[in-house]
C-alpha cells in the first residue's frame, strides 16, 4: 500500500510540474503581490516591517487558494478520480497523497522564495527565520483544510467561488498565529507557543482532513 502511495505523490507531483500551472500560478502570484505592496504603501522601512508579517501570510492563503480546486478536479475531469476511488487504496490515504502533492508544488515553492522577498520588506534576520519555521509547520493545514472545500465542490460549475468562501475562515487562526510568531520573533521575545499552536493545528487537520475530504468526495461522487 505505502508503495501505491509514493507512486500517486510522484504522479500528482510529475503532471504539476509538467504542466508548470500549478507551480507557476501561485508562485507568480505569491511573488507579484509582495513586490507590488511597497508601491503601494509607500517606501517607508519601519512601516515596511511593521505590516510585512501580515502581508506575507495573507499573499501565502491566497496564492494556495489559487490551486486548491485543481487538488481534485483534473482527475474527476478525465474519469481518472473514479478508479482511484474505488482502487486499493483507501479515500482517506488518496487524499493524504493529494495534499501531500499539493504542497509540495503549491506550497513549498512560496516557502522557498519568502525569505527573499521578506528583505524586500525591511524583516530582520530573527523575523525572516521565524516566518520560514512558521510556514513550514502551519502550511500544511492548507492544504489539508483546503482538500476538504475541493472535495466538496469538485465538479461544481464555479466551484473556486465557493470553495474559496469555505475555506477562508478556516484559514484564520493559522494566519493569526503564523503573523503572531514572527511579530514576537522581530520584538526579541519567545516564538515557542506560537509555533507550538501552528503544530497543534496541523497535527488536528492531519488527522481530520483527510476523513472529512473523504466523506466529502463520497458525497460529491455519490
Amino acid at each position: 500500500m505505502m508503495a501505491r502511495f509514493f507512486q500517486l505523490i510522484r504522479r500528482d507531483v510529475m503532471l504539476a510540474f509538467r504542466q508548470g500551472s500549478a507551480v507557476t500560478l501561485s508562485l507568480s502570484f505569491f511573488v507579484i503581490v509582495i513586490v507590488l505592496f511597497p508601491l503601494g504603501v509607500g517606501p517607508e522601512l519601519s512601516v515596511l516591517a511593521r505590516i510585512g508579517p501580515g502581508v506575507l501570510w495573507v499573499a501565502a492563503l491566497l496564492a494556495c487558494l489559487l490551486t486548491l480546486d485543481r487538488m481534485f478536479q483534473a482527475d474527476f475531469e478525465d474519469g481518472a478520480l473514479d478508479l482511484l476511488m474505488i482502487g486499493p487504496l483507501p479515500v482517506e490515504i488518496l487524499v493524504l497523497a493529494k495534499v501531500i502533492a499539493h504542497w509540495l508544488t503549491s506550497i513549498l515553492p512560496l516557502i522557498v522564495v519568502a525569505p527573499v522577498l521578506a528583505l524586500s520588506l525591511n524583516l530582520p534576520g530573527d523575523g525572516i527565520f521565524a516566518l520560514t519555521l512558521a510556514l513550514l509547520i502551519g502550511t500544511p493545514t492548507l492544504s489539508l483544510i483546503g482538500a476538504v472545500g475541493a472535495a466538496l465542490t469538485v465538479g461544481m460549475r464555479r466551484g473556486g467561488v465557493l470553495l474559496s468562501l469555505l475555506v477562508l475562515p478556516l484559514y484564520i487562526p493559522v494566519l493569526i498565529f503564523g503573523v503572531a510568531a514572527v511579530d514576537a520573533a522581530i520584538a526579541q521575545l519567545s516564538v515557542a507557543p506560537h509555533l507550538l499552536l501552528l503544530g497543534g493545528i496541523s497535527l488536528g487537520s492531519l488527522v481530520l482532513g483527510p476523513l472529512a475530504a473523504a466523506a466529502g468526495l463520497r458525497l460529491s461522487l455519490s
